[in-house]
């Protein structure tokens, strides 16, 4: 059976498109409390991203991820790949952070703190500089291109150009020293894979920032589509009161619009013109908003100017919207068991995790059979096993650990017993361990080794088992 396609016409024979044409958000600059605490976070997130690259600490970078040699550098600690369970401790931490600020008051981490957020909002302020305030830039992008035109766009897309790969540097230089990077630039190293990777990710911050800016929030972050699953009717939004607001339409400021019939809302949209999705808050939650409370910003202005009382657009629930419920009331059902539980398995993680970094020892060791030679008898009537001993100093001095063992009768060290280790260094020793021969019952028998550090410090045991043949 032949399968024909069937594509939707109109009336008149054109061809329709099966998708929405996507027209493109000129967000509108907005002043107010949120919109300084959202420069603030841009700007205390930036200075820690971009300076702690150029911190040093010793002799060394203060934080630096050294894949090549497996050691990850943050201040004081030095840890290795056996110490994955700090890892994964901050995974569970940032999980159940989100889960606990997102029953709280919503997308706060997308509206305030989320790379993309702040990316966008460091271009946009760039594009708001070169081709001036929402109005100018519809104007310049409707008309043909013109010198001046030219002339702004390349300015605007130098000056991201330069930002997105100050960003891909400032990002591989906590993999690759900064200084080291660097000096690959100046000296037009352009092979090298750090250099690949600081144009790659300057290139994705140039796109998502410069380009797809809501795109992403809206399509393409998985947030935006499990959120509701996270909220309820105690979650504080941002929302519009339709009680209040409406019906909306505009008036004159000395007019007595309750006299009209008509709501605190005047209608002027700048609420929709702040929004950096697009979308119209007084039409309710949408899973687009992104929490920035750009339009509480701008609401609240209008409302200063023409005299109302502020708050027709803020932060609050839908419980207290439908029973006009006052702030007490408010933060009374916000603080409900859901939200206590998931502060209270936070903060005891939280401590777990600071009192294990404080507790830990030092010093890593593994032990591996050699397998070459399981078991076998040595001069002296001896029966010996030999084994390889990973020691890795967490430390950035030079230590001398001392190994021995027990768990066997007459059970001695025939190699060196002291081996010394640099500064965060790894190391393989060959360890002997001896029986006099008939001493033991045929079979496998547990040990230990125990490694100290001398003079007194670190200690671990490992365990590992000495064959005795048939």
């Amino acid at each position: 059976m032949k399968v024909i396609p069937i594509t939707p016409v109109d009336p008149g024979g054109d061809t329709q498109s099966l998708y929405e044409a996507q027209h493109k958000i000129y967000p509108r600059s907005v002043t107010g409390r949120f919109a300084r605490l959202r420069w603030f976070i841009v700007a205390l997130t930036q200075v820690v991203f971009y300076g702690l690259p150029w911190l040093d600490w010793g002799q060394r970078q203060a934080v630096l991820f050294d894949l090549a040699a497996r050691r990850f550098y943050i201040f004081g600690w030095v840890l290795y790949p056996q110490d994955f369970i700090y890892l994964t401790g901050l995974l569970v931490v940032s999980a159940l952070s989100l889960f606990l600020f997102t029953a709280v008051a919503g997308r706060l981490w997308c509206g305030f703190a989320c790379p993309q957020t702040v990316y966008t909002e460091m271009f946009l302020w760039i594009e708001r500089k070169v081709e001036g305030d929402r109005t100018a830039r519809m104007r310049l992008d409707g008309v043909a291109m013109s010198p001046e035109k030219l002339v702004k766009k390349t300015f605007k897309h130098l000056l991201w150009f330069m930002l997105a790969m100050w960003t891909g540097f400032s990002f591989v230089g906590y993999f690759t020293p900064a200084r080291d990077l660097m000096l690959e630039f100046l000296q037009t190293r352009m092979g090298s894979w750090e250099v690949f990777w600081v144009f790659f990710y300057a290139f994705a911050t140039w796109g998502n920032a410069g380009f797809m800016r809501e795109q992403v929030c809206k399509y393409m972050c998985p947030y935006a589509r499990f959120q509701s699953a996270m909220f309820d009717k105690d979650t504080l939004i941002v929302s519009y009161d339709a009680e209040r607001g409406e019906p909306r339409g505009a008036r004159n400021r000395k007019d007595d619009f309750k006299a009209k019939g008509l709501g605190a809302c005047v209608d002027c949209d700048l609420c929709v013109q702040v929004c950096p999705t697009g979308i119209d808050i007084r039409k309710g939650l949408q899973y687009e908003c992104i929490g920035c409370a750009g339009c509480v910003d701008v609401c609240n202005s209008v409302m200063d100017k023409m005299g109302y009382e502020r708050g027709l657009i803020r932060f609050t629930t839908q419980h207290a919207l439908n029973n006009a419920w006052r702030s007490f009331e408010i933060w009374r059902h916000v603080l409900r068991p859901r939200v206590l539980v998931y502060a209270s398995i936070l903060g005891s993680i939280c401590l777990a995790l600071a009192i294990s970094l404080a507790m830990r020892t030092p010093l890593k060791v593994d032990v591996v059979r050699d397998r070459a030679a399981l078991s076998r008898i040595v001069a002296g009537g001896k029966l010996e096993n030999v084994y390889r001993l990973q020691l890795m100093n967490a430390t950035e001095q030079v230590q001398t650990y001392r190994i021995s063992a027990v768990g066997l009768a007459g059970l001695e060290v025939a190699s060196d017993t002291e081996v010394a280790v640099g500064p965060t260094e790894s190391r393989w020793v060959a360890v002997r361990l001896q029986i006099p021969y008939g001493s033991s019952e045929p079979g496998s028998h547990t040990i230990h080794f125990e490694v100290q550090a001398v003079p007194g410090g670190a200690h671990v045991t490992e365990k590992a088992a000495f064959l005795v043949p048939r």
